[in-house]
């Protein structure tokens, strides 16, 4: 037990779960039973052995080893450690040590471990880690996410079969007989409260008597996986909160961690923070709670990179680099400008928008200003690509040379410029470039699958909105005419497939119509950016329905954004050449087909716009 005077934190010895956390004198805030493994606060990883077609191991992370590396008047810091044995097979090529830190005066408690493959192991897939808590279930029953998803939220009863009925998939459930009858008629499912990275700094729970707040804080993103917009878990029924740093929800495959045989590799995760607040008032509002934690978060955010982690893998301040520059976007018929609000990253080095898929390295992404500059402080020593995507401008800048971060090093890049892929004039564009497909139609969700908190704000959480295009266009597929027709109003969200039975869907064919006055000899270019991709084909045809396409994607993506009620999986831009002999003066039409037929099979598009030849 580690005390200060403020919090209990009670481990176990030498596991290192989280057994006991008192509080505002609650003398649990965690749900532990004895008996269970999956109880109270954990470290757990999902990972396999290269090549396998198993099903994927989930253990649980306990140390074998226990070390008080700090214990002094100002700081507690615990070691749990765990050295991979080659004869136990059973668990993954890994050593670990997990540390748990508490500071004088602190309302709460820090956790980080370092991950460790030695250059001499077999290689495995690392799927996912993280920090689990498991509340209190008589205590903690409101949850706050942001400033508008916050909610009472139905007890992990309410999900039982006697109490719900199953949906598409085993997270999704429609709750008949809860125990408060206000969660009565309502969808639960737990990927309806994910976030981005970049707005997951803050999440966690609320006990109105005492009033008690229990929060998770993320102060820096470095350390997950596929940068700033990158999709994941926060918190759900249970009461559940989640410190995620490796999965691949929402990206797919693509981002596990494939570590081949002899790879060396060492990774840093964290510091979190476990944030506990209170009120003396038993009528303090949960925004109360809620404002303190948000102004925690910020001041943790400033305090990042933290002083006092005592493990020499986690680089301090002063050995730490920055970047600076500014970016400039060079488009058809503009002069340069700034590269406003950009996106600008640095990762592993790699192809342009490769930082989606990078798992392995630290990432440090920052925004840039209304005029296109930019800082990046507080980086890891270490070599680097330069990264940037610009909101309203289509394709992904890297720098043409690699940045090697020293210590205490300041880097001045001075002006770059970001060259928009462009071949000719715009002819007709639908939807706008920023990587989600927020701006289109979304529908409302069945009366009987209503999460109330999605009602107002962010209506694409909504669950089963995939289905709703088979009422919405039951025989014909959507056509969209240019000029006629208003992307916000009649371009669905998904380009999904068409129930026409029970278990029972078909491929979908959108049109896209559009008039030419002439046609001039030449190439033409269709843009074609998607916010999503999952076990889906498009293939583009230009004024016939059937033979060969002009171009076809091939079956890509498993992001399963549709399903998860994310408005944008990986980003993904093509660009599509064609003839002018395929046009006609007067009406055109392009077909897209969706040629998968499963029933989450589909794509979110970002972005199109059919580009002239140069005249």
């Amino acid at each position: 037990m580690v005390d200060n005077g403020i919090i209990k934190l009670i481990l176990s010895k030498p596991e290192g779960r989280i057994i006991g956390l008192e509080y505002n004198g609650i003398d649990n805030l965690l749900e532990f039973i004895k008996s269970s493994t999956n109880t109270g606060g954990y470290w757990d990883l999902n990972w396999n052995t290269l090549g396998s077609k198993k099903d994927v191991i989930v253990d649980l992370i306990d140390g074998k080893e226990f070390e008080v590396i700090v214990n002094n008047v100002n700081q507690v810091e615990l070691s749990f450690r765990t050295i991979w044995n080659p004869s136990l097979n059973s668990k993954a090529p890994l050593n670990i040590d997990k540390r748990f830190i508490v500071l004088r005066g602190s309302s709460g408690f820090y956790s980080y471990a370092i991950f460790e493959h030695q250059s001499d192991w077999p290689g495995f897939v690392l799927q996912e880690t993280r920090i689990a808590f498991k509340l209190n279930q008589d205590k903690f029953r409101s949850m706050a996410i942001s400033d508008y998803r916050q909610r009472d939220m139905p007890l992990p009863e309410d999900r039982n079969r006697a109490r719900s009925i199953a949906l598409a998939y085993p997270e999704a459930v429609r709750i008949t007989k809860p125990i408060d009858s206000k969660c009565k008629g309502e969808v639960d499912d737990k990927y309806q409260y994910s976030a981005d990275n970049e707005d997951s700094k803050v999440h966690g729970w609320i006990c109105p008597d005492p009033p008690t707040g229990f929060w998770l804080i993320t102060p820096s993103n470095e350390f997950r996986t596929g940068g700033p917009t990158k999709q994941d878990l926060t918190s759900h029924v249970g009461p559940t909160t989640l410190a995620m740093f490796v999965s691949n929800h929402y990206a797919g495959e693509g981002l596990n961690l494939n570590f081949g045989n002899g790879e060396y590799w060492k990774k840093v995760f964290g510091p979190v923070f476990v944030y506990l607040n209170s009120s003396p008032s038993k009528f303090s509002t949960k925004k109360t709670l809620w404002n303190d934690a948000k102004i925690m978060m910020e001041n943790e955010v400033k305090s990042w990179p933290y002083k006092f982690p005592a493990s020499a893998d986690f680089e301090k301040a002063q050995i730490r680099g920055s970047v600076s520059g500014r970016l400039m976007v060079q488009d058809w018929g503009m002069i340069n400008v700034p590269a406003s609000y950009a996106y600008v990253g640095l990762a592993k080095p790699g192809l342009p928008g490769s930082w989606q898929k990078e798992s392995k390295g630290y990432q440090f992404w920052t925004r840039a200003d209304g005029n296109g500059s930019f800082i990046i402080n507080n980086v890891r020593s270490g070599v680097y690509g330069l990264f940037a995507w610009v909101p309203s401008f289509i394709g992904d800048f890297v720098h043409d040379s690699n940045i090697t971060i020293t210590p205490g090093g300041k880097i001045e890049l001075g002006t770059l410029l970001h060259k928009a892929p462009r071949a000719g004039p715009t002819l007709w564009e639908i939807g706008v470039p920023d990587r989600t497909a927020s701006e289109f139609f979304v529908p409302d969700p069945k009366p009987d699958y209503v999460n109330k908190l999605y009602i107002k704000h962010d209506r694409f959480r909504q669950y089963g909105l995939w289905d709703r295009y088979t009422d919405l266009y039951p025989n014909e597929d959507l056509v969209y005419k240019v000029g006629l027709s208003v992307y916000k109003r009649d371009w669905f969200f998904a380009h999904v497939t068409r129930r026409i039975g029970v278990g029972l869907y078909i491929p979908t064919t959108w049109k896209i119509q559009f008039n030419l006055s002439n046609v001039i000899d030449g190439l033409y270019t269709l843009r074609i950016a998607l916010a999503s991709t999952h076990n889906s084909e498009l293939q583009v045809r230009v004024n016939m329905e059937g033979g060969n396409p002009q171009f076809t994607t091939n079956k890509i993506g498993k992001d399963n954004a549709i399903a998860r009620h994310g408005i944008h999986g990986l980003h993904n831009l093509f660009n599509v050449t064609i003839s002018s002999n395929f046009f006609n003066q007067g009406l055109n039409t392009i077909y897209f087909t969706q040629t998968q037929s499963d029933v989450f099979s589909g794509i979110m598009y970002d972005y199109i716009r059919l580009e002239g030849p140069f005249i």
